[in-house]
């Protein structure tokens, strides 16, 4: 049975976790009003709960449920299996996640002020998104 680590994330917008959760390739999404268990490679069921989950069978073979739990303070807190954080979802992973995140709660701020994405790109692990003010 794999441990589930619980790490603290500064993701406040429920949309755009799940936005940048596909950047990633974790289309299939579960998004609930209340927390639910998460469940172990072996569908047992956790005592870990979270709102945002993609369930095991699309993170990989052996894998467990990855989930995201609102805390007290409006952020969501990850809970990765040490076995999904050796396998793929580890501290790369979550800054891929935290970067394809930040783009999307930027991209939605700018667009409500008449931006649109003209052009973006990653070179040097960055991503560099140009912007122009719509006519």
């Amino acid at each position: 049975m794999s441990h589930f680590t619980k790490i603290a994330l500064e993701i406040r917008d429920c949309g755009a976790l799940v936005a940048a959760l596909a950047d990633l390739g974790l289309s299939i999404v579960e998004v609930h009003d209340e927390p639910q268990h998460l469940h172990g490679y072996e569908a047992d069921v956790r005592p870990e709960m979270a709102e945002v989950i993609v369930r095991r069978e699309h993170v990989g073979p052996l894998s467990n449920d990855i989930g995201f739990r609102k805390t007290d303070g409006g952020t969501y807190e990850a809970t990765i299996s040490e076995y999904d954080q050796g396998s793929g979802y580890g501290q790369d992973w979550r800054q891929r996640l935290l970067q394809r995140y930040g783009r999307h709660v930027a991209v939605a701020k700018l667009a409500k002020k008449g931006f649109r994405v003209v052009r973006e790109e990653a070179r040097d692990g960055k991503l560099h998104v140009v912007l122009r003010r719509s006519a």
